[in-house]
Order: C-alpha cells, then sequence, then structure tokens
C-alpha cells in the first residue's frame, strides 16, 4: 500500500487530489493548517488527516513524527501554496518585500521545511515520489516570451515563487536521484487561490498531480509537467 501525504488538502487541487489517490488505493493523509477542517475532509473521503501548516517548524515536526509512527511515507504532495497580490491585480509598485516574504515563507520555504522533515521517511521507501505543485507562470522561457499568458502577467510574488519551486525541485531531483521529483502545472483551475475565476475544474486540475504522483520507479525526475507533457523552463 502506497502512503502519500497531500499538503493543503482540505480544499480545493489539494482536496481532490487526496480524493482521487484514495480511489486509487492509496493511504493518503490530508495535511492541513486547521486540523478540524483537515478531519472533515479526510473523513469525507475515507482518509486520514494530520494537522500541518507548512510555515510552522514544530508543526511540519510533530505532523512527520505521526507519520512516522504510523508506518512511513512513500509519496509526498507539496500543495499548499498562496497569492496574496489578488491574482496579479496590486500594482507591482505596491508589492513590498515583507509581501513577497510572506508568500515565498508558503510556497519555496516551506517546501523546503516539509521536504527536509519527511526525506528520511520518503528514503526509507521502495518508491519514493515529490510531487511540488508549480504553476507555467514559472516558466522563464513563456514569460519572455510575448503573447504568452505569462508574458502578459502582472504580478510579481507567486510567478517569482514558482520559479524558485522549480529550481529547488531540479536540485532535488539531481541530489536524489532515487527519488522521482518532479514539478507540476495543474492549470488554471477555478479554487480559493483565484477567486474561482480558472476555466478549469478541480477535477481536471488534479489529474498530472495524481498522474506525477503514481510515477513509477523508472518514470522521469527533475521536471516540469502539464497535463500534455513538458513545460519549458
Amino acid at each position: 500500500m502506497t502512503t502519500t501525504l497531500i499538503t493543503g488538502a482540505n480544499k480545493g487541487l489539494g482536496f481532490e487530489t487526496a480524493r482521487q489517490l484514495v480511489a486509487a488505493g492509496h493511504t493518503v493523509y490530508v495535511g492541513s493548517r486547521d486540523g478540524e477542517r483537515g478531519r472533515l475532509a479526510a473523513a469525507e473521503i475515507g482518509a486520514r488527516s494530520v494537522q500541518l501548516d507548512v510555515t510552522d517548524d514544530a508543526s511540519v515536526t510533530a505532523a512527520a513524527k505521526i507519520i512516522e509512527a504510523d508506518g512511513g511515507l512513500d509519496v509526498l504532495v507539496n500543495n499548499a501554496g498562496i497569492d496574496i497580490e489578488g491574482n496579479g491585480t496590486v500594482d507591482l509598485a505596491d508589492v513590498t518585500a515583507d509581501m513577497m516574504r510572506t508568500v515565498f515563507d508558503t510556497n519555496v520555504f516551506g517546501v523546503v521545511r516539509v521536504v527536509h522533515a519527511f526525506l528520511p521517511l520518503l528514503r526509507q521507501s521502495t518508491a519514493p515520489v515529490i510531487v511540488n505543485v508549480s504553476s507555467s507562470l514559472a516558466s522563464m522561457a513563456r514569460g519572455t516570451t510575448p503573447g504568452t499568458h505569462t508574458y502578459a502577467y502582472p504580478g510579481l510574488s507567486y510567478p517569482a515563487s514558482k520559479t524558485a519551486l522549480n529550481r529547488i525541485t531540479v536540485q532535488y531531483a539531481k541530489a536524489f536521484p532515487d527519488i522521482r521529483i518532479n514539478a507540476v502545472e495543474p492549470g488554471y483551475t477555478a479554487t480559493d487561490l483565484n477567486g474561482h475565476a480558472g476555466r478549469q475544474t478541480v477535477e481536471e486540475g488534479a489529474e498530472i498531480i495524481v498522474r506525477m504522483a503514481r510515477v513509477p520507479r523508472n518514470g522521469p525526475t527533475g521536471g516540469y509537467f502539464d497535463a500534455s507533457g513538458t513545460l519549458p523552463w
């Protein structure tokens, strides 16, 4: 039985990913900052819950101890993410270092914090996997190509954090070749992150996350994917 932890999984893409992986036979931990919301979400889909705030060292450490005591971990999905610039509606001149720090604490440092805590468990697995939920807005190639959505996007903190996440993905993949480690772009999905303005359903958005969470031992690593294939860095 494959055991999977998904951060930020009490709603949106994380919840739908959890639902699909439970249906696929995984033992899934719904990681949630709010323990009660996580418990209710997990009960709805037959998953387990664990209180986990990716910005808090003690919370992450405690979650790792709980999952270790329960038998270990095979798959880590770093899904928790925030955007405080109103989906790019905040004037770039008004973006402060403190705003960026808040976004990076979840989207970048939170991933490092969680990977650091759970890496010992993953390295004990026979088929370990890490999926980092990124965005097409992270692509430097698209961000410098006029006519693309990424080029046109006016925000600063969110795309910069996801570009950093992509680089982190590559570095981890090179350092730990026995773990399948990839970044994925779920697409513009209707969630709280964008005020439900996205064009895709969560079922559609979760597809690539679920696919890469189930990647075989000889599957790709160090890559950047959406539902259609490889994305340009």
